[in-house]
């Protein structure tokens, strides 16, 4: 029976299991076990801790830290903008990064963070998202059945614009959009290997980047998820994306568990 000492943050809901293998007892353990099946194991929310997956927060030789992030199936992605916020909180309040700047690396390259600190407590975390690609090719916009376009923030998202907003399958990865004005949107997320969440970071970014693509918003905007609100921020075709958004630590403790 191994025990790993845990963190359970959220970025809007978008709820994740911690682990910091800074820890050298934990680094180890981690080592040697299965992460496919950790990351389902402790995203059960009947038998496990519950969560949309599991992060993993490591050591780096390229950054300040490098993240690891398994959805709740057991995949691995290569980015989540909710989730590296919370990494950023939690690097900067234990002490492992005392600047209010860092990068942190991950499967889609090192992304640049800026902490709104107060009262030595993360605030805010504004992340440069890197510049979004968008595939022309692919591009069907419109309200009809199947009119979509294809951003990458990193991974890869379908971005749909609908009158409404629909209940959502599972096991993919998209977007459905409402656009109330030109300074906000209404999204809701599901994300490959999770399912439905209340927010996603890379996917407010892929909603915002198809809305300011087609001229629907402006180009700063306020991106509504069922969790709550992104800001996010695309000063030109040719610029990086910034989101700024909150991220709460819910409690800590110890797993354990036989993998």
């Amino acid at each position: 029976m191994k025990t790993l000492p845990f963190i359970k943050m959220h970025g809007l809901g978008n709820d994740y299991v911690y682990i910091d293998c800074f820890l050298k007892t934990t680094a180890q353990h981690i080592a040697k076990t299965d992460l496919a099946a950790l990351a389902r194991a402790v995203s059960d929310r009947h038998f496990g801790i519950g969560s949309d997956g599991l992060v993993l927060i490591q050591p780096s030789k390229e950054a300040d830290a490098k993240m690891r992030i398994f959805n709740a199936d057991g995949s691995e992605a290569e980015m989540c903008g909710n989730a590296i916020r919370c990494v950023a909180k939690y690097l900067y309040e234990n002490g492992l990064c005392h600047d209010e700047y860092m990068q942190i690396e991950t499967l889609a390259g090192i992304r640049a963070l800026t902490l709104q600190v107060d009262n030595e407590k993360v605030e805010q975390v504004t992340v440069n998202m890197g510049k979004p690609v968008i595939r022309p090719d692919s591009i069907q916009v419109g309200m009809d059945p199947i009119g979509y376009t294809a951003v990458s923030m990193g991974n890869p998202h379908a971005v749909f614009f609908r009158e409404s907003l629909p209940q959502l399958p599972d096991d993919t990865n998209v977007e459905f959009v409402q656009v109330r004005n030109r300074h906000e949107l209404d999204v809701r997320v599901i994300e490959r290997g999770s399912g439905e969440t209340l927010a996603c970071g890379t996917g407010a970014c892929a909603a915002a980047v198809a809305a300011i693509y087609h001229n629907l918003t402006d180009r700063t905007v306020t991106v509504h998820l069922p969790g709550g609100d992104l800001l996010i921020r695309w000063e030109t075709n040719l610029s990086p994306v910034f989101m700024t958004g909150s991220a709460t630590e819910v409690f800590r403790g110890d797993f354990r568990f036989e993998i």
